[in-house]
């Protein structure tokens, strides 16, 4: 069996959910646990309350609705991603891969398809990980990857924890952040966040498998001075010796793999001012990479890298690991029934490894699991220019539903 979502529909309710946290260039402001990301969890509910569906939410945010299946000892099949954004981010990442099941939610009520599983939605607390880290959070603390109540604590850069605002925001439910019941499987779409597609030509990817990664950061305390009578032999300049590791985080990837990446997406100096030695630095690493093996490696040619700069400028410091995750393969089921639909809908799919984390790295742990890759042009996200055109959301978003349907249908 094969379904056909309704595509105008399902743009309709892309562009609907774009509005809320929208900027002004056409992006998406909805950080996780912030007035917009209630207002689109408001939002969501209410679809889904529309079709019929108890929406539970569990004790760390994460949102729940299932439509029940024939078979009552049949295990749920899982799909979905998240609604929260990067900081002026796009309106796809995450966001596609939650709406594209809704749709196909109401395409089953449209033409009165029951599956033997019951088919389960899920919107994960704090994907991104930009405003409370680590990023997949949520699907974390439910997988049993993180403690809960090491999470709560986690805070935001004004201070405020993440269970204050859960709490403020209405949506730190009453059920158990852990799985209630086994699952069949796990489906999740998102856009690549990458060129491959484009490049090959192809309509959607079928996703074997995530890089491993592993976030960091490190620490320099120097001595403040005036920028002008201190002699350069004299300074303990915490900026000097962040820069040269900074650099080495740029170059060290060439040296190690094909798909090896580095990148430092946060500094923090003080005081920041133009006339005063910078006193103390801290900046974050991020690697990623197939293999488990080259990110250690990585890690250790940072930290001593860290540790001759410090020497060098006569500066003290330390490190700190903030996200170590394994690279995961999926499951050859569930990649199976993404490529079988694929070919059967007639797309030109490739298979494809994903270099960015996803809720789906956690749900290995739980159940068979596998994604779905909207073409990203120019291979752009996590800023305002991403932009997937809304023929490829379809295509994949198809893609999605039908391999969801032959898991929800399987013996």
């Amino acid at each position: 069996m094969r379904v056909q979502l309704d595509k105008e529909r399902f743009v309709s309710t892309m562009k609907e959910q774009a509005e809320i946290g929208g900027t002004e260039n056409g992006g998406l402001h909805r950080l996780a646990l912030s007035d917009e990301d209630k207002a689109v969890r408001d939002w969501f509910t209410e679809q889904l309350e529309q079709l019929g569906l108890d929406v539970r939410v569990d004790a760390f945010g994460n949102m729940f609705a299932r439509r029940s299946g024939t078979d009552p000892s049949a295990d749920p099949v899982m799909i979905g991603s998240h609604l929260d954004s990067q900081p002026y981010g796009g309106i796809y990442d995450g966001a596609l891969g939650v709406i594209s099941v809704l749709e196909l939610l109401r395409t089953l009520d449209d033409e009165g398809i029951e599956t033997a599983h019951p088919i389960e939605i899920v919107n994960w607390t704090n994907e991104e990980g930009s405003r409370f880290q680590p990023a997949m959070q949520g699907s974390g603390v439910w997988a049993g990857a993180h403690d809960i109540e090491e999470e709560y604590a986690k805070t935001d850069e004004d201070g405020t924890s993440l269970e204050e605002e859960l709490e403020r925001i209405g949506y730190k439910g009453d059920v158990p952040a852990e799985p209630q019941d086994d699952y069949e499987a796990y489906l999740e779409l998102h856009v690549e966040q990458g060129p491959y597609l484009e490049e090959n030509g192809k309509d959607v990817g079928v996703v074997t498998g995530i890089v491993g990664f592993n976030w960091g950061a490190i620490t320099y305390y120097g001595e403040a001075d005036h920028s002008g009578p201190t002699p350069m032999h004299y300074r303990k300049d915490a900026l000097v010796a962040a820069a040269d590791v900074i650099t080495q985080i740029r170059r060290i990837p060439s040296t190690l793999g094909d798909r090896t990446v580095g990148t430092v997406g946060y500094i923090d100096a003080k005081p920041n001012s133009i006339n005063i030695i910078p006193e103390e630095v801290t900046f974050t690493w991020g690697f990623r990479d197939p293999n488990d093996e080259i990110i250690e490696e990585a890690v250790d040619r940072v930290l001593m890298e860290a540790e001759t700069a410090a020497e060098r400028e006569g500066v003290d410091w330390e490190w700190e690991q903030r996200m170590d995750v394994s690279s995961v393969d999926f499951s050859e089921k569930c990649v199976d029934a993404v490529q079988s639909a694929a070919d059967d809908l007639g797309y030109d799919s490739m298979r494809i490894f994903s270099g960015a984390g996803h809720d789906a790295t956690h749900m290995t742990s739980v159940c068979d699991t596998s994604m779905v890759f909207a073409v990203s042009e120019d291979g752009k996200s996590h800023n305002e220019a991403e932009y997937t055109s809304w023929d490829d959301c379809y295509a994949s978003a198809n893609t999605l539903a039908n391999a969801a349907l032959d898991l929800a249908d399987s013996a």
